[in-house]
């Protein structure tokens, strides 16, 4: 009895066995199903979410690296951010690089070719003597527009005054730190540029600025040279390219008569025409267009209208990317130029530089842009544009001479 109940009980044991081991066997693929499972209803696996999270996590670090150096005012850490945000650029992949926005960073900041650097002189050297030629420009960071509209004029310069050491100052920090972070050029600003000449001992301190008129860049340009005043012998700021600007669109002068010729003169050659009066019959208008502000030297865009039209410049029409004053506007000006009858526009900046307002406001793809514009109004055949600035034409480059010479007597 006891024998065959302990049989029984044996048997028992290793039935209970068996039957835990093959329920352990057939919960394996119970488990092994679980990554399917874990696919989105896309059937994206997760791994690969994720690195497509990391490609825009990279891009956001780099816009938020750039935003940080989009800024007007200098400061210790700037030359390390203008370094981190490069380096961080270079790291990307041209995929994640397409991925940056930031509220004002994109793909061109670092990557849109404007010419090679290495050409341009910054013009910041020491060892410049007691004698000194500052030439003060808003700047831009085409690499292209600045050796030749600006370089041009700072050329200009030495040749005309060769006792003279020329040296540069932009007054936009934000090109400033855009050309040192993508280039490693490193441009002065108002003040570096004149601890630079308190440094070396100039005793004779001339300004020339580049800028159109005595906008409100004139003004802060300024205040800045004025706070300087008493660090030299002799102190001078030379005029803007239009001279003063007068109470109203009835003043002109001189100055502003020669920028009408030159600058006409170019776009009319440029456009393949023996004149001003063969483009006309051609039905061909020149649209000039300028910065534009909300300074009360704004008048200075109207004064050149009337110049043009002082001079016969009938076909000659004068505009503003900001679009004042309010006859300045792209709207406007496109009435005014169908209006008087034309059925083809060429387009060419009122402004030192061919920069930024040249390439993408006047001539860019973007709906916004003059050129687009004018384009979708459907009243012209043809619209055509001219990117070059008014600092490389030599006529202009003679102006800015003459203002510096006058200053100097």
């Amino acid at each position: 009895m006891k024998r065959n109940m302990s049989v029984l009980l044996a048997a028992l044991l290793a039935l209970m066995l068996c039957v835990s081991g093959c329920g352990g066997k057939e919960a394996e693929p119970a488990a092994e199903a679980a990554p399917e499972e874990a696919q989105d209803p896309e059937g994206t696996e997760p791994e690969e979410a994720a690195e497509e999270l990391s490609d825009q996590e990279k891009a956001d670090e780099v816009a938020a690296l750039i935003d940080a150096i989009y800024v007007q005012k200098r400061t210790d850490e700037t030359d390390a951010q203008c370094t981190a945000a490069k380096e961080a650029w270079d790291e990307l992949t041209d995929a994640q690089k397409e991925l940056v926005e930031g509220e004002n960073a994109d793909p061109d900041y670092f990557g849109r070719d404007t010419g090679d650097a290495s050409k341009d002189d910054p013009l910041n050297q020491d060892e410049i003597g007691e004698n000194e030629i500052l030439v003060v420009s808003f700047g831009t960071s085409f690499n292209d527009s600045r050796v030749e509209d600006i370089g041009g004029i700072e050329g200009a310069l030495m040749t005309a005054n060769p006792r003279w050491s020329v040296r540069r100052a932009f007054t936009a920090q934000i090109i400033i730190n855009h050309v040192q972070a993508r280039d490693g050029e490193h441009i002065d600003n108002m003040a570096q540029a004149l601890e630079r000449a308190v440094a070396n001992g100039v005793k004779n301190l001339v300004v020339q600025p580049t800028h159109l008129m005595h906008g409100a860049e004139y003004d802060e340009l300024m205040e800045a040279v004025e706070a300087y005043q008493d660090k030299f012998e002799s102190v001078k700021v030379a005029e803007p390219l239009l001279g003063q600007a007068g109470t109203d669109a009835t003043v002109i002068n001189e100055d502003k008569k020669v920028v009408a010729e030159a600058v006409t003169a170019e776009a009319v050659k440029e456009a393949g025409y023996d004149s001003l009066d063969a483009a006309k019959e051609d039905g061909v208008a020149f649209v000039f267009l300028g910065h534009g502000t909300s300074h009360t030297a704004k008048v200075s865009y109207s004064q050149m209208q009337t110049q043009m039209g002082d001079l016969g410049y009938d076909n000659v029409f004068i505009g503003t990317v900001e679009g004042e004053p309010e006859e300045t506007a792209c709207e406007a000006v496109i009435e005014a130029v169908a209006g008087s009858g034309y059925s083809k526009v060429v387009l060419r900046p009122l402004m030192v530089v061919a920069g930024d307002h040249a390439n993408n406001d006047m001539a860019g793809d973007d709906e916004d842009s003059w050129k687009s514009m004018f384009t979708a109004s459907g009243k012209f055949d043809q619209v055509d544009a001219q990117i070059a600035g008014l600092g490389q034409i030599t006529s202009i480059q003679d102006l800015y001479v003459a203002h510096t010479a006058a200053v100097m007597e």
